[in-house]
């Protein structure tokens, strides 16, 4: 890292603000303080190779993934051979994005099986705290239950809700329902 060179305070801002940490909370996070946290960011100073470390455990990178150092064009494709795959016979799911640290987004293709429900044992487990996720039907129906209320569903039909909130998808339907559900980890404001 040279002296003088903005763009890595830059990218350290755009990375602190996107988790929405303020310096303080990434100082807290990193054990950087935030008036060094804030020259860095200003282009003032340059961290050494400890202190970025510390700053990219605290944005929840490795330090190559905050130097962008495993990162070729910036351009990640998944391809549907490589999809990572759970689920068991009634509850099937593809995660559709790459398995990048720091990514705070997650895309998955779901398939339910006739009467099958999502949160059985071969399921993921429930979401982070903060977390929000949108459920997009491809094709239904499709049962929506979140605390208690449930919400029918239909082709091309979306529900956004608190995904740290206990919560399933069940199949009234005679056939396999599909959806796609985005995952964005910790970003709900209180």
């Amino acid at each position: 890292m040279s002296p003088g060179n903005g763009s890595f305070g830059h990218r350290l801002k755009t990375l602190r603000e996107a988790m929405d940490l303020s310096l303080r909370d990434l100082a807290d996070r990193s054990a950087v303080s935030a008036p060094m946290l804030s020259q860095v960011e200003r282009g003032e100073t340059s961290p050494t190779l400890a202190v970025a470390e510390r700053i990219a455990g605290g944005l929840e990178l490795s330090l190559s993934q905050l130097l962008r150092l495993d990162e070729t064009d910036g351009v990640s494709v998944v391809r549907a051979a490589e999809r990572r795959r759970g689920g068991g016979r009634a509850h099937r799911y593809e995660v559709l994005t790459p398995p990048l640290p720091g990514l705070r987004a997650e895309v998955s293709l779901h398939s339910l099986a006739s009467g099958a429900s999502t949160a059985g044992p071969d399921d993921p487990p429930m979401h982070e705290p903060g977390s929000r996720e949108t459920a997009v039907v491809e094709r239904g129906p499709l049962r929506f239950v979140c605390g208690g209320a449930a919400h029918d569903l239909d082709d091309g039909d979306a529900v956004t809700f608190d995904a740290d909130l206990p919560h399933h998808f069940e199949n009234p339907g005679d056939e396999e329902a599909r959806f796609y559900a985005v995952v964005a980890a910790g970003l709900r404001r209180s």
